[in-house]
């Protein structure tokens, strides 16, 4: 950058270089400014457009409708609903009758406002179905045969609506007796489309001997129009007949007339009635399937391909639905013909090879790629129904290549529905689902975020699948024959985050908390925890800072071991409550929110009470402003009589930002936050019957947490143990060998000599069965859905997850005493919560609050931030 010039310099500059470049600015200024002017209304204009403020609302209504302009009534019509609600009487005695008038000449935008209006005012029920169809019927059935198509359709819409609430003999009368004329060949093709349309609509208010006599003859004629509009459009409707008709009359009346449009001249004609078809399977019997419908559709599919490329489109769309609808009735040669017919789409204009650039290609070989890309998008779609074709067991050899193919293909639209598409394929699959775990890995490490967003919908169903299926059935292995998944995931989540796309990357790290019941606790904390962090540290989208808070909240509960869980929660005191950026504390009170809802009481007040009630003393407003939001939470995690001291801090600090805090936007939100901390009922170390299933639920957190410290305890005396016994046996054989001098043995070795005692024995039989039970333990609840912690707060899901938790906890802690299991007290807490002299100290230092300047930045920002949300991303 250059530096600025003198002072001097530039008022000279000013004074005679620059003053003609500023008069030539105004003057475009000017020029700019004028056809404003020139558009703003004249005197006369303004009168002309200003009403009467003293008018009622019916007065101004019909005042704008006589004489103001298009735009005035348009208005005017628009709010016809709600004069319909405020005055129906006058409304339909002074308003509707002009509104008649002025459609009559009304431009293109007001009927489409008042077909609007109209539908609006049927779905409100403001007036008796008999009064709508006295006073809007006419009108509706009056601008059907607009001269423009959208005005005739938003009137069509309008008015199949209608029927479905008009009475039989409205129906009868006012449109099934017209009809009879508007669906002949004498009138518009626009009015005979729209007479197909009705007559679709009205077979399901009338009985079947009513449409045999007066609509199956209108049917008819209709489906033998000159027009190939006209016949596509009726036989599109055939469906809605056949249902209202029953079946019988369906075999002997529709079925001949779908025969003969599918030997259509025109093309559209013979797709609608193909797709009619594959809609109405389900009504006819297996011979007429066998005999009528399945040479037709071989016969379709057979020449599709000679065809225009948009009947393979629907044809690939309906294929598997057309599959399963037909199944059973294949010969073993059909059965291959179709599998055939589909895998020869899944790869439709793969094989077409060209050396020419996109902008060298004529447009028309652009828009066959489109449709080539469509069809392939659609056998993605109906991948899991061919499944079902071939069976499962033969998925290996019948369809895995055609599956990679859909999982490689070039274009993003393609390989996002099969990513979509996948989480079916699995459970189809079921124990065959380690055929597809390449597959899955491709998806992860997709270059479109587009296809990784699909996927991660339905990744921990995916991945649970993956761990208890496959070839071994052994879940300690956790995914082992998998080795790529872990390196996929990561990647996945740093794609993610150097995008825009901040929502993809947060349901992404949402998605990870499922990661405790798929890989072990080891690979979690070396390979995502940290990743977490960083997140929650460096990341600048705040949802995204949440996910990760949440799911590192999800990985500290799992953690088997005490030492990690330990360095976990020293690092959330000491780099977010105790950081310099006001931003990371904000971020540890929200950590501190997931922490209760995801442990157990006793483990919120061992480690996080008192780092949380201390920021009651930061130095930004914006912190104690969230903490005060937060205090009814931090209260309702303590019990009586056991917490009575921490009661005391809490209401110590509280009593302290009465009365010396100076922000009155805080201050009101404390007096506010006081009254309801009042309101409150503690928790008391009894059962209360009040709040039994949140109680139950905290034991059974705080049993687990007890559980998993057992756990770690048996696993190491198994390593000990298994150390032992090693050097036993080393011991024992150097022993035995006559080369070796029995004078150079140690003395200290202990020798087991046989005796009639057999404690040492029971000793060991008994770690070694609690150890069997940890293992099952671990092999059992780890796989339950990792969304039931989203739901403990509700008390729904609290009746329903916690039997679960409770049988297996009940199962794994047989060998735990009583004691164990009893709430805490003041002198003694759960062993798996006993500090470490790792962990920090909880109070904070004066240091932080002596630099007001250096604790409230997130760098340099001002002491009173916003408490709101930074905007991300869209």
């Amino acid at each position: 950058m250059h530096p600025p010039p003198p002072a001097a310099d530039v008022a000279m500059d000013f004074g005679q270089n620059s003053l003609f470049g500023y008069m030539e600015d105004l003057q475009e200024l000017t020029i700019i400014e004028r056809p404003v002017r020139r558009s703003l209304k004249t005197p006369e204009e303004i009168e002309r457009l200003t009403v009467d403020e003293d008018l009622s609302d019916i007065d101004r209504a019909v005042f704008l409708l006589s004489a103001g302009q298009d735009i005035q009534g348009t208005s005017v019509i628009a709010n016809l609903p709600i004069l319909m609600r405020q005055n129906p009487t006058e409304t339909l005695r002074r308003v509707l009758p002009k509104v008649r008038e002025v459609l009559h000449v009304a431009s293109v935008e007001m009927q489409l406002t008042a077909a609007v209006s109209f539908l609006t005012i049927l779905q409100e029920e403001s007036m008796s179905v008999h009064t709508y169809a006295h006073s809007f019927l006419q009108i509706i059935l009056l601008n059907l045969e607009h001269r423009d198509t959208g005005v005739s359709n938003a009137w069509l819409e309008t008015l199949l609506s209608a029927i479905e609430l008009l009475p039989k003999e409205t129906l009868r009368h006012e449109i099934l007796n017209p009809l009879v004329s508007k669906a002949q060949l004498s009138q518009t093709v626009q009015s005979r489309l729209v007479s197909c349309k009705i007559l679709g609509k009205l077979t399901n208010k009338f009985d079947a001997h009513s449409i045999k006599r007066e609509i199956l003859p209108l049917v008819k004629s209709l489906c033998q129009d000159v027009e190939y509009e006209v016949r596509s459009c009726m036989c599109r409707q055939l469906e809605n007949i056949a249902q209202g008709i029953g079946t019988e009359l369906t075999k002997s009346v529709v079925l001949p007339e779908l025969i003969e449009l599918s030997r259509d001249e025109s093309g559209s004609v013979r797709l609608a009635a193909f797709e009619t078809l594959v809609n109405m399977l389900d009504m006819f019997d297996t011979d007429d399937r066998s005999q009528t419908i399945l040479p037709l559709v071989k016969s379709f599919c057979e020449k599709s391909f000679k065809a225009d490329e948009s009947i393979l489109i629907s044809l690939s769309f309906h294929l598997g639905k057309l599959c399963h609808g037909l199944y059973g009735i294949f010969t073993p040669d059909q059965h291959l013909r179709f599998l055939e017919f589909y895998k020869k789409l899944c790869t439709l204009g793969l094989q077409q090879e060209n050396g020419h650039s996109e902008n060298q290609i004529p447009s028309q070989i652009i828009e066959q790629e489109k449709k080539y890309t469509s069809v392939r998008k659609n056998c993605a779609y109906n991948f899991p129904a061919m499944i079902v074709f071939v069976d499962p067991k033969n998925f290996h050899m019948e369809l895995y290549s055609t599956f990679f193919c859909l999982c490689h293909d070039p274009e993003v639209p393609v390989r996002y529905t099969i990513a979509i598409c996948f989480y079916e394929v699995s459970k189809l699959l079921n124990s065959g689902v380690y055929l597809i775990h390449k597959e899955l890995i491709t998806l992860l490490q997709d270059e479109s975020l587009e296809v990784l967003d699909a996927l991660i919908n339905h990744l921990p169903e995916i991945l649970e699948l993956m761990s208890i299926g496959g070839e071994s059935s052994i879940q300690e292995n956790k995914l082992s024959s998998l080795p790529d998944l872990i390196p996929a995931l990561t990647a996945a989540e740093q794609r993610a985050a150097s995008s825009l796309k901040w929502r993809t990357h947060e349901k992404l790290l949402q998605k990870y908390a499922c990661l405790p019941h798929i890989i072990s606790s080891d690979q979690i904390y070396y390979r995502f925890l940290q990743r977490m962090f960083t997140i929650m540290m460096t990341n600048n989208v705040l949802p995204v800072q949440r996910a990760a808070a949440r799911t590192l909240c999800v990985f500290l509960r799992y953690n088997r071991k005490q030492e990690q869980r330990h360095e976990v929660i020293q690092k959330l005191i000491e780099q977010l409550g105790q950081g310099k950026s006001y931003w990371n504390r904000l971020r540890f009170l929200d950590t501190c929110e997931f922490i209760i809802e995801i442990f157990s009481k006793s483990f919120f007040c061992k480690y996080f009470f008192l780092p949380v009630i201390e920021l009651t003393h930061d130095p930004v407003a914006n912190v104690r402003m969230k903490l005060c939001y937060m205090l009814p939470k931090v209260k309702s995690a303590l019990k009586i009589p056991a917490d009575m001291h921490l009661l005391q801090q809490l209401e110590m600090c509280v009593r302290k930002l009465l009365c010396q805090e100076k922000d009155k936007d805080v201050l009101a939100i404390v007096k506010k936050t006081v009254l309801e901390l009042d309101r409150m009922e503690m928790s008391m170390d009894m059962f209360q019957k009040k709040n039994y299933e949140k109680d139950l639920l905290d034991q059974e957190k705080e049993r687990e947490e007890l559980l998993f410290l057992e756990m770690e305890q048996l696993e190491k005396e198994k390593h000990q143990n298994e150390g032992r016994s090693s050097s036993e046996k080393s011991f024992e054989k150097k022993r035995r060998d006559p080369r070796t001098p029995t004078q150079s043995l140690p003395k200290n070795i202990p020798v087991s000599v046989p005796g009639p005692s057999s404690t040492p024995s029971t000793s060991k039989e008994i770690k070694k069965s609690k150890l069997i039970r940890s293992q099952s333990f671990n092999n059992q609840a780890f796989h339950a859905k990792y969304g039931n912690l989203d739901k403990c707060a509700s008390k729904s899901s609290t009746l329903a997850h916690t039997p679960s938790v409770s049988g297996l906890v009940r199962t794994a802690m047989l060998s735990l005493t009583d004691d164990s299991f009893r709430t805490r007290n003041t002198s003694s807490v759960p062993a798996s919560f006993s500090p470490s002299p790792v962990l920090p100290s909880t109070s904070r230092g004066t240091g932080n609050t002596a630099d007001p300047k250096s604790s409230g930045s997130k760098d340099a920002q001002p002491r009173k931030a916003t408490l709101k949300s930074r905007k991300s991303n869209p």
